[in-house]
């Protein structure tokens, strides 16, 4: 773990550890809006002080995917409001990659809005996806049901981990990132066959 990781893993733990509930929720809205604070560590550590007693499982649940959704509102402005120019002009200052929203804006514009419900259990684009939403000026509420939908298995997964892991939850958190590379390719590979699919469906309505 880069010495940067390690130093924002430190301060989330501290984070929730003295504001609970409150704190992750502030953490998921950070990093839904493109902050650099990784999910990973916040949802596993809320899963561990569950198991500690010290917050209770359903409101851990409910401050991940809150605050996955309010941050997402943020970015979803940016990009809306603001657009691709004022994206690339001020995102340096929170430390937003470049090559990342590249990757996130290709997404968005080979597989339309249903790549925000998607994007929510993969790698790199997670966290951009608001972003080329808000610059198509995707329908807000339609946005909002997409990214609802799709962080949820991704915030109870990693909560759950962190109850069960308990003690190792530091350990499994350097290695989540693999887990994001198979949830990747089993995610294109589904699109790939419905894609497939549909295009059977059209030619033989032909």
């Amino acid at each position: 773990m880069s010495g940067v990781l390690q130093a924002l893993v430190i301060w989330c733990t501290h984070v929730i550890s003295t504001f609970g509930v409150p704190g992750v929720f502030a953490l998921m809205v950070l990093e839904s809006a493109c902050v650099p604070v990784p999910s990973e560590a916040i949802m596993l550590f809320a899963g561990f002080s569950v198991w500690q007693g010290h917050i209770d499982l359903t409101a851990a649940l409910a401050a991940g995917v809150a605050g996955n959704v309010v941050g997402s509102w943020v970015a979803y402005a940016a990009g809306y409001y603001g657009g691709r120019p004022f994206i690339d002009r001020w995102g340096r200052f929170v430390l937003l990659n470049r090559r990342k929203v590249d990757i996130a804006h290709g997404w968005f514009q080979r597989y339309g809005s249903i790549a925000v419900f998607f994007s929510r259990m993969l790698p790199i684009v997670r966290t951009f996806i608001s972003l080329p939403a808000g610059v198509a000026r995707m329908s807000f509420w339609r946005f909002t049901l997409y990214t609802f939908l799709g962080c949820l298995p991704w915030v109870a997964m990693l909560t759950y981990l962190g109850v069960t892991v308990a003690g190792n939850w530091e350990g499994i958190q350097r290695q989540l990132h693999y887990l994001d590379y198979v949830v990747a390719g089993a995610i294109v590979g589904a699109i790939v066959v419905l894609v497939v699919r549909h295009a059977r469906a059209a030619a033989a309505g032909r």
